[in-house]
């Protein structure tokens, strides 16, 4: 299998997992975050912080990571070397 088809093969196999945990969980804090019902105002600062810090890393995991790996594997090329028995 070539790089582009090991990428793309990749990110459709983990990309709904990684969409369903983060969504699931940003979803479950939005009230938290917005601050609704009594004395919740205290808890808005760290929903809104694991909103950021789950979002981000996201991003990162599904666009970002992919793109670099594939720059580099396409300029330092590595051999591969396939051993019989």
């Amino acid at each position: 299998m070539n790089l582009e088809e090991a990428v793309t093969l990749g990110g459709r196999t983990r990309l709904r997992p990684i969409l369903m945990t983060t969504l699931c969980t940003i979803l479950g804090l939005i009230p938290m975050a917005v601050g609704l019902g009594e004395g919740s105002e205290s808890n808005a600062p760290m929903a809104i912080a694991v909103i950021g810090g789950l979002s981000s890393p996201t991003l990162l995991t599904l666009v970002f990571i992919p793109t670099l790996y594939t720059i580099f594997e396409t300029r330092f090329k590595r051999e591969i070397h396939i051993e019989e028995k």
